[in-house]
C-alpha cells in the first residue's frame, strides 16, 4: 500500500473525530439544514416513510472531490 494512502486515511479519521466531536457536544445546530436542502426528496404517509437526500448526496460529492483534488496537488 502506498504511504500517502495511509495519511489519507489518518486525516479523513481526524476529520470526522473532531466532526463528531463538535455534533456530540451541541453545536450541530448549524448543521440542522443539512438533509432538507431543496433537492432532497421527503415522501411521508401513514405507515410509509421516504426519504432521498438527493442534493445533499452532491453537496458531500463535490466537497469531497474539492479536498481529494487539493490533496493530490500538494
Amino acid at each position: 500500500m502506498p504511504p500517502q494512502l495511509g495519511k489519507l486515511l489518518v486525516l479523513i479519521g481526524l476529520g470526522l473525530a473532531l466532526l463528531g466531536g463538535i455534533i456530540w457536544l451541541g453545536g450541530g445546530s448549524w448543521l440542522s439544514w443539512f438533509g432538507r436542502l431543496p433537492g432532497d426528496i421527503r415522501i411521508e404517509r401513514p405507515g410509509f416513510r421516504f426519504y432521498l437526500p438527493l442534493a445533499s448526496m452532491l453537496l458531500v460529492s463535490l466537497l469531497l472531490s474539492a479536498v481529494l483534488w487539493l490533496w493530490r496537488r500538494l
